[in-house]
């Protein structure tokens, strides 16, 4: 059975946008791209998005197939991220999103366990905070992959909202990084 992975770095008081939606990504480096990219990406074998993510990324990665010109073209894991199927969750979007995607609407409890039964590897969930607070008040994500950015923003939009139930976690890796990050990694215990 597949496990459900939230992937998603985070300000160190707790931020993973600045105020007005600002995308601020972390500092990269070659230690960076190793331990968190590329990390991901040798394990992920399906990819959830929320809508706002899900358009951001398409429109960023699938340029490389068609512009060689593109910053996503000269990114060595392109084309893994334009291959991985993945599963956008959206009250509003309808049709065929396109990017080798399909569209969830609803009931997001029985299309994860649909896909822990049916997916081989990883299932990797790179936000946004909408997709990432369901999957949490739900409690189906199986582990906790975060990346903390020396960095405080003071204000703009939490990983974690208010009101989510307890959630008892166990560390499996705390891997400091050369740009001053930390990624924590930690398993659900489901043992109470």
């Amino acid at each position: 059975m597949a496990k459900l992975i939230l992937s998603m770095f985070t300000s160190l008081d707790g931020y993973i946008e600045k105020p007005n939606g600002e995308f601020a990504p972390p500092a990269w480096s070659d230690d960076l791209s190793r331990h968190w990219s590329g990390y991901a990406l040798e394990r992920a074998r399906h990819l959830i998005y929320g809508r706002i993510n899900f358009l951001f990324n398409k429109g960023f990665w699938s340029a490389a197939d068609t512009d060689p010109e593109s910053p996503a073209a000269g990114i060595s894991y392109a084309g893994t991220m334009n291959r991985l199927p993945k599963t956008v969750f959206s009250t509003t979007m309808t049709g065929d999103p396109g990017w080798n995607a399909t569209l969830a609407k609803g009931d997001p409890a029985g299309a994860i366990a649909r896909l822990k039964e049916e997916v081989e590897g990883d299932i990797y969930t790179f936000g946004g905070a909408g997709v990432a607070n369901s999957l949490v008040a739900l409690d189906l994500v199986d582990e906790y992959r975060l990346m903390v950015t020396p960095v405080l923003f003071g204000k703009g939009k939490r990983l974690f909202e208010d009101g989510r139930p307890e959630i008892k976690l166990t560390l499996i890796e705390a891997k400091p990084l050369d740009t001053g990050a930390v990624i924590l990694h930690y398993r659900r215990d489901r043992s109470a």
